[in-house]
């Protein structure tokens, strides 16, 4: 069996700061913008791996969520509990220093997790958890 991941989403809450997250500061290329206003579907690319796409998407976007959903799903955004990404990078330290000075909003520093790996984590402009592995 031949499986990659082609396109993962995430929800944003404003276009252009997600934008100036995860183009500005963490160096992805934009590929399409479509649609107006808060109404916005943004595809991102890393440019090291520009076959596996970023899709950034509004939630309220989707027609078969009812009100109360979309509350919900607001209220966990903002906990950074409703969606996440991993990402790696080499220079943990260095791309924290960066993020931070950026004032991205950290949830936690560079740190040795039980389960084997170096992260640390951020929130996006959304609430969601960016946690970014450090990679040899």
């Amino acid at each position: 069996m031949d499986i990659t991941i082609h396109t993962t989403f995430l929800p944003h809450t404003d276009p252009d700061a997600s934008l100036a997250f995860y183009r500005d500061l963490l160096g992805f290329e934009l590929q399409g913008d479509v649609g107006q206003g808060a109404m916005r579907w943004l595809t991102l690319v890393s440019p090291a791996q520009p076959d596996v796409r970023l899709v950034l998407t509004p939630p309220a976007a989707d027609p078969g969520v009812t009100e109360d959903e979309r509350r919900t799903i607001a209220e966990l955004m903002a906990k950074g509990a409703y969606q996440s990404i991993i990402l790696a990078t080499r220079d943990l330290d260095g791309t924290f220093e960066r993020l931070a000075a950026a004032d991205a909003e950290v949830a936690s520093e560079p740190a040795e997790q039980p389960w084997g790996v170096r992260d640390c984590a951020f929130r996006d402009p959304a609430g969601n958890m960016v946690r970014i592995d450090e990679v040899k």
